[in-house]
């Protein structure tokens, strides 16, 4: 188990402008929680995420897999001359195509989503605070191994002048 400082604050100002002082301190911020997402604080840790790229790869890949699956179908395996119409008709694959792409990219997506932040049925969260659930923002620091007690004092202070509510050590 290792132990983590955490500084618990009220409102995103008050996050944000800790964060930038602490990151300006060259402090290592584990994680933040939050009981919303709050854009600038993704800035500050420079946190960037892919994906929305791979959504589009998803989304292309359920675009190719269903128009080549109706060619298949319709050209190859059983192909229909019926009123004179051509027997590959672009046309007609659009709509099915279309909602193919977006199923299959959403499907793909929720999966990926649910194997990268490792969410399993009967998983046992970590919650560092139950306040933030509610309304209040966390900032968890790691606390190192040999760290002396005038970082750790530093540590405290830095996250008190900065608006936290609570400064806390727990195991995490």
């Amino acid at each position: 188990m290792r132990t983590a400082i955490l500084g618990i604050y009220e409102n995103e100002e008050t996050l944000t402008a800790a964060l930038e002082r602490l990151k300006k301190d060259r402090i290592e911020i584990g994680e933040v929680f939050m009981p919303y997402p709050v854009e600038k604080v993704f800035e500050i840790l420079e946190k960037k995420t892919r994906f929305p790229v791979a959504t589009f790869f998803f989304a292309l890949l359920g675009l190719v897999f269903s128009y080549w699956y109706m060619y298949w179908t319709t050209v190859v395996d059983y192909p229909l001359s019926y009123g004179g119409k051509p027997i590959h008709s672009i046309p007609s694959f659009i709509l099915v195509g279309f909602i193919s792409m977006i199923s299959l990219g959403v499907l793909l997506s929720v999966i990926a989503f649910l194997v990268r932040t490792k969410l399993y049925p009967g998983k046992r969260q970590f919650c560092p605070d139950p306040r933030i659930m509610d309304n209040a923002f966390v900032i968890c620091i790691n606390k190192k191994e040999g760290i002396s007690a005038t970082e750790l004092q530093e540590i405290h202070s830095i996250l008190k002048e900065n608006g936290a509510i609570e400064v806390l050590e727990k195991n995490v």
